[in-house]
């Protein structure tokens, strides 16, 4: 009967331990649960402070860089207006209109006797020419008087050969800055480019 009696308790033992454990069990899910949600929500208010700080990071790299252009631009301002004060300024241009019948390869100017420029085009410079740029070939200083200026354009002419022609003017530089065009141009009637230096004040 005792042994009876023991089976007994040590069923009802079983039982009542079973029981609690379901029920602890039940009750620490939920808390698991809980604490999952919360390690989401962390992570994801992580993710977005990092992106919104990123994002701002990025914002004041891109004022730093038009900053440090802008101070650039002003420096190469002041180092022209230094190098090439106005009184004695004189800058020659280069430009091109329709270029059928040449292809521009360099041009080589000299300024009385002393070369000055030599410079070589690549095939996207001529193509910024023709859709109407202008590009400053040669900056200098010049004392007020007479000056002879002498430009060699070399590259493709007519029928694909080879091309080098000269233009020549002579120019009168007074006080303040003085501005020179070398234009490359089409004589239709002729088919033969044509090369005309034009004077700015």
């Amino acid at each position: 009967m005792f042994k009876k009696l023991t089976i007994s308790i040590a069923a009802f033992l079983l039982i009542w331990v079973a029981s609690v454990t379901a029920v602890t069990a039940q009750d620490v899910a939920p808390l698991n649960s809980d604490a999952a949600s919360g390690d989401s929500l962390l992570l994801a208010a992580g993710e977005a402070a990092s992106r919104d700080e990123f994002r701002s990071l990025d914002e004041n790299v891109q004022d730093l860089k038009k900053e440090v252009l802008d101070l650039n631009r002003d420096l190469f301002l002041l180092e022209e207006e230094l190098l090439f004060p106005a009184n004695s300024q004189v800058a020659f241009f280069i430009s091109m209109d329709v270029g059928e019948y040449f292809d521009l390869d360099s041009v080589n100017l000299k300024i009385d006797g002393k070369e000055v420029s030599n410079y070589l085009y690549t095939n996207r410079e001529v193509k910024a020419l023709l859709r109407g740029g202008v590009h400053r070939v040669h900056m200098g200083n010049l004392k007020v008087g007479e000056h002879e200026l002498v430009a060699v354009f070399t590259g493709e002419g007519p029928h694909i050969r080879d091309y080098r022609r000269g233009a020549t003017l002579n120019f009168s530089k007074g006080i303040g800055a003085k501005y020179i065009e070398l234009k490359i141009s089409d004589r239709v009637e002729k088919q033969q480019p044509e090369f005309v230096i034009n004077e700015w004040e």
